[in-house]
């Protein structure tokens, strides 16, 4: 498992770095197809449970809230969500069993607004200035601290951090990841040059870690509930891809905000 997880890294970071940075459309069409891919998982699980969401409508508004962000009209983003809520529950009157109708409809605006309007906010990062470095730095600093957490949980984990959501995260795994993300962030902001003092990129290092660490957890919720151990086998020794997006999810959106409201670039 260990030498599919260093394989499928090896292959796919080069290959991410290079999409990051080349910038739109590539960066925009790669985080659609991840997301429409990890949707896909999302909506595929809810059959653990019965559920009978909209999954082609959820889909389809994934992408396009993915692509909303180039969109110049400010009211795509809010008028596309609306759409499909509206859609959506006009829809599940005339589909049955009409006992399961909210969970269904709950299912399908779920999805769109978890991975669709969260790993929006990606695209949006990219299009800001110093914005491929800003998604460098973010991602990379995600990534460390997610692998640091792994590793310092097999090697020195003792005292289970949430066992009745995910029994195999320590606290120890969540410290190593919390200090290495620090690390990654400091050595990696001065790489790049980001437009933030030394405070700045190490408090963004910590949250980085929390909602990242935060993300897995609720994805390890979403299994949970549905029975299921991997969101797919997509991606050898890593499970699905949703599996793999599950810190990004959360991350993108605090690096986002946070830079837009202490430096107001855009």
């Amino acid at each position: 498992m260990l030498k599919q997880r260093i394989i499928t890294a090896v292959i796919g970071l080069p290959l991410l770095v290079g999409i990051i940075w080349l910038g739109k459309p590539f960066f925009t069409l790669l985080i659609a197809s991840m997301a429409v891919i990890g949707s896909f998982e999302f909506y595929r699980m809810a059959g653990y449970l019965k559920v009978q969401p909209l999954a082609y409508l959820g889909i389809a508004s994934v992408l396009f809230i993915i692509l909303a962000p180039h969109c110049p009209h400010p009211t795509a983003t809010p008028l596309l969500i609306t759409s499909v809520i509206v859609i959506s529950l006009v829809w599940l009157l005339f589909k049955t069993p009409r006992e399961q109708a909210f969970n269904n409809w709950a299912w399908t605006v779920a999805g769109m607004l978890y991975i669709g309007w969260m790993l929006s906010h990606w695209v949006s990062l990219r299009d800001l200035v110093y914005g491929r470095e800003l998604v460098l730095w973010a991602m990379f600093t995600t990534f460390a601290s997610d692998t640091s957490a792994f590793f310092c949980g097999r090697t020195w984990g003792k005292h289970s951090l949430m066992p009745a959501i995910s029994p195999g995260k320590t606290w120890e795994g969540a410290l190593g990841g919390l200090l290495t993300s620090i690390v990654a962030s400091l050595l990696l902001g001065i790489l790049f040059s980001l437009p933030f003092n030394y405070w700045q990129i190490i408090l963004l290092g910590i949250l980085i870690s929390i909602f990242a660490q935060l993300g897995d957890l609720v994805e390890s919720l979403l299994k949970r509930n549905t029975g299921a151990k991997d969101s797919s086998k997509l991606l050898p020794g890593h499970g699905g891809l949703l599996d793999r997006l599950d810190s990004l999810i959360f991350t993108g959106v605090v690096v986002y905000y946070c830079v837009i409201l202490t430096k107001g670039v855009l």
